[in-house]
């Protein structure tokens, strides 16, 4: 007689204590690049010298705006890895949230704050 096979609803404990450590590792990174770009910005406030005068104005405005483009889309990846951080204490972490199924390891270990499989990212 054949065994039914049952699906994986969601990931075991020591798989989501693999995907936080992952997590972790990304937030220390993520923070640090965002500390890095907000003192750059700091400091171009602080340092009149540092401002470009004359033609060369228009470049430091567009590196200004470069370095806050980056900060800002920094703190919207670590809030996304926070929110990750959450679904995992809610045992729910790794679940589409279009299909209800469990979303690739693979796909988690490179994208460890998706909500979408791959699946469901296509369609």
């Amino acid at each position: 007689m054949a065994r039914k096979k049952t699906i994986k609803t969601r990931y075991t404990e020591k798989e989501l204590k693999e995907f936080e450590k992952i997590i972790d590792s990304k937030l220390v990174e993520s923070k640090e690049q965002l500390d890095f770009y907000l003192k750059q910005m700091s400091d171009r406030a602080d340092n009149p010298d540092n401002k470009v005068r004359g033609l060369d104005d228009g470049i430091g405005t567009a590196e200004a705006e470069r370095i806050s483009t980056l900060a800002n889309r920094l703190k919207k990846h670590i809030q996304h890895l926070e929110n990750a951080k959450l679904r995992i204490k809610n045992k729910v972490y790794g679940v589409c949230r279009e299909t209800g199924k469990l979303i690739a390891k693979d796909r988690l270990k490179a994208v460890p704050h998706a909500t979408l499989s791959i699946e469901a990212k296509l369609s």
